[in-house]
């Protein structure tokens, strides 16, 4: 048999489905990854043996940049967060959440907001104090001024070369309908929001990585909420990035930018310059992880 170095595109069924030279192999483990407790995942770098397409085995993975559990990815390069402005309302809460996530996993974030056309106006939240919050922060807004903004489509497009993208976000705020206006080949299935639950759903079982536009894209709308931050209390300022550009001018060197005095990045929400909003998130995160308990709270 030959051997080969692929990326795993599709898991299903216990068949792993690499791709390699030009062409899709399908794939069985061998029965040591399960004593040495691997679970190879979509988007994982391996080595393989095969003869022909329809017969092989997975030999290796090779170590992981980084990996998500929802939806199973490793290797991601960035994240497209679906924020919707309404039904359902807007959440700093939620939004901080994700990318909290994705800056603990170096997964490059990018703002994706939708429903911008049903906005009246009396809202709490408005469009251009999210870009303004977010944009100084360095992170991409993207605004989707209406159902299929094609200009927002094309706006997005353009990251995804050379990349790996994985969608996240409210359920409900339209991530299967953006996928599927990416890409009509898709058909994800999508179901209207629950007004009840104040909350959607989909039907996606199992994650494929799809070429587009000159990169991968996971055919998932992934996670639609986070329950648990996975680490530290000393690891939560540094995956917030205009804390870590203040934190240099702190008194402290492992400020916590809680109770320490001269703190900068306190003077800096003081100031205005970081927006209170992230800062009480901040706050309500640390207390989460101390508590190790999930708390949500929408603003």
């Amino acid at each position: 048999m030959a051997f080969l170095k692929g990326q795993i595109r599709k898991a299903l069924s216990g068949f792993y489905y690499i791709y390699a030279e030009g062409a899709t192999f399908q794939t069985r483990a061998r029965g040591n990854f399960r004593n040495r407790k691997i679970t190879p995942l979509v988007g994982d770098e391996v080595m393989f043996e095969s003869d022909n397409p329809t017969d092989g085995y997975l030999l290796e993975v090779f170590p992981r940049h980084n990996e998500l559990v929802r939806p199973p990815v490793a290797n991601v390069d960035q994240g497209v967060v679906v924020m919707s402005m309404i039904e359902p309302n807007f959440s700093y809460n939620l939004l901080d959440r994700f990318l909290v996530t994705l800056e603990d996993k170096e997964i490059a974030p990018i703002l994706y907001l939708t429903k911008i056309d049903l906005l009246n106006g009396t809202e709490a939240v408005s469009v251009d104090e999210v870009k303004r919050v977010y944009g100084e922060i360095g992170y991409p807004v993207i605004a989707a001024t209406k159902a299929n903004d094609e200009e927002a489509v094309r706006a997005l497009e353009q990251y995804f070369p050379e990349r790996l993208t994985v969608f996240m976000g409210q359920s409900g705020a339209g991530k299967s309908t953006l996928l599927n206006k990416i890409s009509p080949d898709l058909q994800l299935a999508t179901d209207a929001i629950s007004e009840s639950l104040g909350r959607g759903k989909h039907t996606t079982r199992h994650v494929e990585l799809l070429p587009l536009y000159d990169g991968l894209v996971a055919d998932t709308p992934g996670f639609s909420s986070i329950d648990f931050l996975e680490m530290e209390t000393t690891e939560l300022p540094k995956q917030f990035p205009e804390f870590v550009e203040a934190s240099s001018s702190c008194k402290f060197r492992e400020c916590m930018h809680r109770k320490e005095p001269g703190c900068e990045v306190k003077s800096r929400v003081e100031a205005g310059t970081i927006a209170q909003t992230r800062y009480d998130n901040y706050l309500q995160f640390l207390l989460e992880i101390e508590n190790r308990r999930p708390i949500y709270k929408k603003k």
